[in-house]
Parts: structure tokens; sequence; C-alpha cells
């Protein structure tokens, strides 16, 4: 590259070399150096809009930035410190490259003693650097430059450039916390303590030397009880017995993406248990099981008390028709009745589902209060099949009436009405069936929800095909009750379950509260079967009734105030449960829950404060509690920092506002507050242990 007009160098930067696709200079934390005082330089690239440059492995084409230095006798320079790269794909290809603006930093440590001769005998110290790099776009251009920094002897001292430095530090991929195992076939397994797969949303693995993956080849993400798998395609230079290194970047349900340096050692890798991404030959195989529960729900559901007498009536009617096309239209009325009735049904709920995601509801079934509600739900529909109080009588009163009318809209509107009449009683049959299809694509729910009706209405169908069915129909009666009875156990064994799950969510209070609310609805549904059942004193029953279902509300409420009870990590090292959160700290002596009066109050009395924002599921959070802060707590201690623990898991109000205040819509967030400073310091979102070093002793906030 030829150097065009070149800038007076600064004490810290040298002069640039100026490209249209380039500016490139060479920079140094410091505007001084002491002797035996390590500092750092950089090769700094701001590259053109569309532009980017390499990774030290760049993939399947490219070359790798190349900095040579030429120090005095005596000074010592350490290797480049690469930042995580991203993958830019060129056609067919895939490299490993960055853009924007680059930071290459290494270490450089001068003599512990300056001699009398020169050069370190002189006021300064003198770096000349010569690089190399590759820059592309539609064509790739390879640059070159010679720059000159001095640096004058004396006390160090941060230049403008350090928070340049801070940042980079924290995009380069830190050593990982967990084991990384790579089978001969080319599979990478992840594993160990706090790394949870459920967390995990995507994740990509990078190699440091060329040909170990086939770069362009998608890498399917899976789970296992205790780690993730990465099934990645073996490249030319793939050693099944050799240790791989590289770096594996990994986002979170937050979308923050945490970069890991790791040495996957040759081993068995277990068996993938949930495949994030399955292939479209899978995916119509669940949706087809899906659908094949659907049908069998709807079919089973004509058993169930509320539905049989309906459909009993409207089987007489059939076989009493004398024209065998007849049969045929008024059936098919009835299925238009039942399908259209289904199809509503499922627009409601995904309506439900769709509004959901719009108000933000990103973890709602993380939430102990949802699963207290599924677990109500669950338990009222278990005391209805056991006869303690009914739903939809007076319903089936009205859909017999109707079956018995003649003529397609008497045969259409039974079909609506035999849905909503078996609507207490669906729970049992078709739990699966909803439940995966509130999860699958709108299209695919309908259809699950169409499956359905389909079995609903089949029955009907078939009386019509073949009308001498209609004789063998059993008559209602005891074995009816009987089996709606002992549909009702299942009920009671996933609130059971629920019970269960809330323990682990919010702990024995969580257990306490939702205990609390279903002894409420109990007595809600038992004082209500009274009251049906009496002749005299409804109004006073169906009172009590309101009294009970409002105490077991109000009992959800409780569950939902209830702090999440958090597993992770080894106790020693993460300390106990912060009060006021369910997040276990970094071991920061003192370490409490945040609030905003805490912390005007902490910055008041002219405290040092630390703010961490952080949630279970947030991966990034836990990792750099593990990493970087869990490392420094002695740090923290004696610089009598207060450290402020925000727990997101659950979205609080307060946390919220102080994420939106500082521009952020998700954790992590690191804020420090110098004492008598008048704002907090934002610490970018991944941690070191340096960075939080610096912070603490003063140094700028990173840039």
């Amino acid at each position: 590259m030829l150097p065009g007009a070149c800038t007076a160098a600064r004490a810290a930067e040298s002069a640039p070399a100026r490209s249209p696709r380039a500016t490139v200079a060479l920079v140094s934390d410091t505007d001084r150096v002491a002797p035996g005082t390590p500092f750092h330089l950089g090769l700094l690239l701001r590259l053109a809009p569309g532009w980017h440059t390499y990774w030290r492995n760049p993939g399947d084409a490219g070359a790798a930035p190349d900095l040579h230095l030429i120090l005095p006798a005596g000074v010592t320079a350490g290797p480049l410190a690469w930042p995580a790269p991203q993958v830019v794909r060129e056609g067919p290809l895939a490299t490993y490259a960055y853009t924007g603006t680059l930071l290459l930093a290494l270490t450089v440590t001068p003599p512990a003693t300056v001699s009398g001769t020169a050069p370190l005998g002189a006021a300064s110290l003198p770096i000349v650097a010569q690089a190399d790099w590759l820059v592309c776009k539609d064509i790739c251009v390879p640059e070159h430059g010679t720059f000159r920094l001095t640096l004058p002897f004396g006390p160090p001292a941060p230049s403008a450039e350090a928070p340049l430095f801070a940042a980079a530090a924290g995009a380069v991929p830190r050593p990982s916390p967990w084991a990384a195992v790579v089978a001969p076939d080319g599979r990478l397994w992840l594993h160990g303590p706090g790394l949870d797969p459920a967390a995990v949303r995507r994740a990509r693995f990078i190699p440091d030397r060329a040909g170990a993956i086939r770069d362009d080849a998608p890498q399917p993400l899976g789970r296992t009880p205790l780690g993730i798998v990465l099934r990645l395609a073996p490249g030319s230079a793939f050693a099944p017995a050799a240790p791989l290194p590289g770096v594996i970047e990994i986002a979170d349900r937050s979308g923050v993406t945490t970069a890991l340096a790791i040495t996957a050692r040759p081993g068995p890798v277990p068996a993938v248990a949930a495949p994030a991404a399955p292939a479209p030959g899978r995916q119509a195989a669940g949706l087809l099981r899906l659908l094949a529960f659907g049908f069998l729900g709807g079919l089973i559901l004509n058993l169930m008390p509320c539905v049989f007498p309906v459909l009993a009536l409207k089987a007489m009617a059939l076989t009493e028709a004398v024209e065998r096309g007849r049969m045929r239209a008024l059936a098919l009325s009835y299925t238009l009745g039942v399908l259209a009735a289904f199809a509503a049904l499922g627009g409601v709920l995904l309506a439900a589902r769709a509004a959901g995601q719009s108000a933000g509801w990103g973890f709602q079934f993380t939430s102990p209060a949802a699963v207290g509600g599924m677990a109500l739900v669950l338990f009222a529909v278990g005391l209805n099949l056991s006869g303690v109080f009914e739903v939809g009588a007076g319903v089936g009163g009205i859909g017999n009436g109707l079956a018995a009318r003649g003529g397609h809209a008497g045969s259409f509107f039974t079909g609506l009405l035999a849905v909503v009449v078996a609507t207490p009683c669906t729970a049992p049959f078709m739990a699966a069936a909803i439940g995966g299809a509130l999860a699958a694509p709108a299209a695919g729910a309908l259809a699950v929800f169409l499956a359905l009706g389909a079995g609903l209405a089949a029955p009907v169908l078939l009386l019509a095909v073949l009308p001498g069915l209609g004789r063998l129909l059993p008559r209602p009666g005891r074995w009816m009750v009987l089996l709606r009875q002992a549909l009702a156990f299942p009920m009671y064994a996933a609130t059971v379950w629920l019970v269960w799950v809330v323990s682990a969510e919010a702990g024995p209070a969580g257990v306490l509260a939702l205990g609390t609310a279903l002894v409420a609805a109990g007595f809600a549904a038992w004082v209500l079967g009274l009251a049906q059942e009496a002749r005299r004193g409804r109004a006073t029953g169906y009172g009590l009734a309101a009294m009970g279902g409002i105490a077991a509300l109000a009992a959800l409420g409780w569950l939902a105030a209830t702090p999440a009870a958090v597993a992770g990590g080894d106790a020693a090292a993460q300390g106990a449960a912060i009060p006021g959160t369910g997040i276990k700290g970094a071991g920061i002596k003192g370490a409490e829950a945040f609030s905003p009066t805490r912390l005007a109050a902490l910055r008041a009395a002219g405290r040092p404060v630390f703010v961490d924002m952080t949630a279970t599921w947030c991966l990034t959070c836990q990792v750099n509690q593990r990493i970087a802060l869990a490392p420094v707590r002695a740090a923290f201690v004696a610089h009598r920092v207060a450290y402020l623990l925000g727990d997101w898991t659950r979205q609080d109000p307060a946390i919220t506002a102080y994420l939106r205040a500082h521009g952020r819509d998700g954790v992590p967030l690191y804020v420090f507050y110098p004492p008598g400073a008048r704002r907090g310091q934002v610490l970018p979102q991944i941690l070191t242990p340096g960075l939080v070093l610096h912070t603490l002793n003063g140094g700028p906030a990173p840039g």
C-alpha cells in the first residue's frame, strides 16, 4: 500500500497509512512507558463499508494480517490477541473475517533497567512495525504499511486509545469453563456444570487451523442432558486422534453471543437428545404424529358423557332417514359444524399465543405463576371429571334439543355444540395434540385442530356410510360415569408433576403458595357442586364458590411474587443466594439485591458501586460470573465496592426501567459508579478479570 497524505503522529498513535479501502495505524494504550512495566501495542484497522479482512484462520479463502515489530534490544513482545471473527459468505465459500474497526493487540515489555547506552539510554522508546493485510469486497487487495511510534519514558498514563484496547480485550475469546470432546466423526460435545442446554439458542465452532473442518458446511445443534453437540463436517486436515483447538460461539436466549476458546480432546460423544433444527423429513413426521394424536383424541371424545348423548341422538336421526344421500348430506353438515368450531377454537388460541409473544413474554413458561396457573386448570378439570361440580350441563341440554331438529342447519349447529359441550372433557385426550399445535407454525397448528374435529365427527360420517352400525351403539349407562371418573386421575398426576416443577423454580415458599391456591380452588369447586345440586340457597353457594376462586387467584398472585430458586454452580465458588434474588453471587462479600433506592443511598454515601444485571437463563451472565467476576472478588472487598445484583429472571419492572435507561433491552448489563461520579461507567457485555480490575482501579470506561 502506498501511504497517502499522512497526518502527524501523536504520542500513542503512528502516522496512518490510508487507502480508499482502509485506514491503518499502530497505537499504544499508554502515552509513556516505564522500564519493566508491560504495555500494549496494537494494529488498528478502520475498514471502509463493505470491506473486510481476515482472522488468523481465514477459512476457505483469504490471508490473515501479519505484524512484524522491530524493537530495541531487550524489549520483548507477545503474540497477537485475536478477537472472535464473524462468518462471511463469499459465494460457495465461508471465511472468518472482520468488518468495521479491528484492533489486533499484543503485550510489549521493556527491560527492568535502562542502561546508559542508546537507544534505551535515551528519553524515549522507538518502535517500528511492518504490517501486511488483505482487504476484500468484490475483489481482494493486498496492502502494506510501515509504522513508527516513539513513546517517552516516564510514569505510565492511559492514552486516548486505551478504551479501544479494553474493548478489544472484551472481544477476545475467553477460556471455556466447560470441557470439550470431539468424536472421530466430527461431532463436538461441550459439557460441564452450569451449562444449561436449553438456554443455548445457537452455536458455531471456528477451528484454529485451516482444513480441520469444512467451513461452508452447516453445524446442526443438538442437546444432551449435560451439554450441547455440534455436528461438524471433517475437513482434509481433520485428525481423529488429535485435539481440535478453536473458538465456539454460543448465543443464549437473549441473543447475546459469547465466544469461548476450547481445545476439544478426542473421545466418545453421547447421542443427541433433541436436535435444535430437525430436518424437514423429521418435521413432517412430527406433524403427522400430532395429527394422528389429534384424530385419536377427537375420536375418543365421542365416549365422554358430555358428548355421547348428542352423538346418540344424531345417530338415531341418521338411521331414521330413508334416503342414503340425505344421510350423507346431514352427516357432512354435522362435520362442517364440528370443523368450524375447532377452527375457531384454534384461531382463538393462536391469537392468544401471538398476543403473548408481542407482549414480550419471552420466558412465560419459566414463570412459577404460569406453571401454577396450569396446575390449577388441570386440578379443576380433574375435579370436574370426578363429579365434584358440573360444567356445560345446560348447554348439553340445548344440544340435545338441537340434535333432534331436522335439516342441514340443525346438523351444522349440533356439530358446533358438540365441540362446546366437549370442552370440559378435552384435557385427558387433547393435551398432547394441543400442546404440540401451540408450539408449531400457524398452518400446522390449525391442521392439528382440524384433525381433532375430524376425529370427533368420524363416527357420524361412518354411520352415514354404514347405517347398520347404529344398532350396535351402546346405550348410555353407568360405564360412562366410571370412565369419566377414572380419567380424573391422570389430571391429578399432572397436577402433582407441576407442583414439583414449581418447587424447582420457586422453592418451598412457591410450593406453599401453590398448595394454598389448590386448596382454595378445591373448596370453590366443592361449594359450586353443592349449589348446583341444591334446590334452594344457590345464590349463597355461588357466592362462597366465587370467594374460593378469588382466594385461589390471590394465592397464585402470591406465587408470582415468590422469588425463583436458582440451581447452579459450585456453592463454594458462587456463594449463597443473595437475599431478595434467586441468584447465587460470585462470592462477593456483602453483595445485596439491587433496588433504585439502595443504589441512590450508596452513591449519596460516597461508596463505589458495581451493578450487575443478570438472569438465570442468561448464559453470558453465568460465564462472566465464573470467568471474570469470581476471580477478582478480593478486589471488590479491598476497594469497599458495594455489589448490587439485579435478578431479571422474571423481568422485574424496576430492573427493566434501569436497563432501558441505559439503552439496553436485555442482560447482561454491568455499570460501575466511582465515588462522587455523576453517572456510571457501562462495561462491555463480555467481561475479563483484567477489564474489571482496570475499571475498579479508576481506569477509563471502555469504549
